[in-house]
């Protein structure tokens, strides 16, 4: 066999789907595309080396140079977040998710935590990161109509049980969490609190969503490549300043739960383009965060108006990146194909009351990355059509996908970036 040829197919897959996202619309929740100089980063010789450790206190030489890369990204994300304690190492929002559950709890404790069919990731779960760890799961009541946590009955519910922690975190996440009330019962009870942004991340650096640090939580994780558009990876933030023992205590078990808790080395080229995101996220994301929700706003409206049902509309569909659509019992799968078929990506969604996670009810579309790409309000309004001419109006799929490539040509270029002295700036490129 030709070995060689077996890499180019490699190649040539790379290829296609480079140019499928180009001509298509890009709507996944969690997804975004990284501007030239993160990319830099991942190809340079970062790529291939050790850093197990922390700055200046290595198991292998060689790392005098990443010392000052990831020094440098701690500086900028405690810049970005307005926080003490900043962690860069963990190779993704999950990873930085199982390393708080392993710094902070026992197997066997109670964590209060949000169910998976009201929006919750999996992470928190017990099929996911607190099922490893194996914690004791108790779900908070959820409020189906405001789409959020029942805040008397989470608050009643937390001082009842006397969680170890109170989790938040969230995959479908429209709308701010009552933080605030959450943590002061969990501090009545001596339970931390813990705030997994990974969707919002990008959107609470920016200064348009919440601001958990402030009101209450204790540590925060979050993924750097979704609302925050930075390299795949995650994160772990704190205001707590290791000013007494207590906190000294705490944020060296959190060290401790990353590494040797849940990395060896930690993907050094993804930890330079981290420190590159936050970079431009301190240029650039308050800009772009604001973007990224007038967009989602002006979807769930123009969806609303072409006949879907748009989950919340009372409240104005969101106040963040994400909508949420009621498609029909057990049909957002197909849904998603036909979607994807006329050139559409997004992903089949539980919605409150479904039991099935593979054959869900609705649909969670994402602005990330159309807004990144320069769409702004008006984009909305046709991307909305096209919805109502695959799902509603039932039109050939492949009709719809060639206007959707025409409709792509106006949108090729990275916005919210830094721009000087790069080339390959282009979508096909970038993608």
């Amino acid at each position: 066999m030709n070995w060689y040829n077996e890499a180019e197919y490699i190649r040539k897959q790379a290829e296609k789907n480079n140019e499928f996202f180009a001509n298509s619309l890009p709507m996944i929740a969690s997804e975004n595309v990284l501007s030239p100089l993160c990319r830099e980063m991942l190809i340079s010789d970062f790529h291939g080396r050790y850093a197990e450790g922390t700055p200046g206190h290595r198991y292998y030489e060689g790392c005098n140079i990443f010392d000052l890369v990831e020094e440098k990204a701690m500086e900028l994300a405690k810049k970005l977040f307005n926080c003490s304690y900043a962690d860069v190492r963990p190779t993704a929002g999950t990873t930085a998710n199982i390393a708080i559950l392993k710094a902070l709890m026992k197997p066997g404790e109670t964590a209060t935590v949000l169910d998976l069919a009201n929006g919750a990731h999996i992470s928190f779960g017990k099929w996911g990161g607190a099922g490893v760890r194996g914690i004791n799961l108790v779900s908070y009541p959820f409020n189906d109509e405001e789409m959020n946590i029942d805040v008397d009955g989470a608050v009643k519910l937390i001082k009842q049980v006397k969680p170890k922690l109170a989790l938040n975190g969230r995959s479908v996440f429209l709308f701010p969490s009552p933080i605030k009330e959450l943590a002061e019962a969990a501090h009545d009870v001596g339970a931390y609190l813990v705030y997994d942004a990974a969707h919002v991340l990008g959107l609470i650096g920016g200064k348009q969503f919440q601001d958990p640090l402030r009101e209450g939580a204790d540590v925060m994780s979050g993924s750097t490549h979704k609302t925050l558009p930075g390299p795949q990876g995650g994160m772990i933030v704190s205001d707590h300043k290791g000013d007494t023992d207590e906190d000294k205590s705490f944020l060296r078990k959190l060290g401790f739960g990353v590494f040797p808790g849940v990395t060896s080395s930690y993907h050094l080229h993804h930890v330079a383009a981290k420190a590159i995101a936050y970079a431009e996220h301190l240029e650039f994301g308050e800009a772009y965060a604001k973007q990224t929700i007038k967009n989602a706003q002006r979807l769930g409206q123009a969806l609303h108006e072409q006949g879907f049902s748009v989950f919340a509309e009372k409240l104005g569909f969101t106040q963040s990146h994400q909508i949420l659509l009621e498609i029909g019992p057990g049909k957002g799968k197909e849904a998603s194909k036909l979607l994807e078929g006329a050139g559409i990506v997004t992903n089949m969604n539980t919605i409150p009351g479904d039991t099935d996670p593979l054959n869900p009810s609705g649909l969670r579309l994402g602005t990330p990355e159309l807004t990144r790409i320069g769409m702004k309000e008006s984009a909305m309004d046709q991307i909305a059509e096209f919805y109502q001419r695959v799902l509603l109006k039932k039109e050939t799929p492949q009709k719809i996908k060639e206007d959707i490539k025409e409709f792509r040509k106006d949108y090729q270029t990275l916005h919210y970036c830094f721009k000087e002295g790069f080339r390959g700036y282009d979508y096909h490129t970038l993608v």
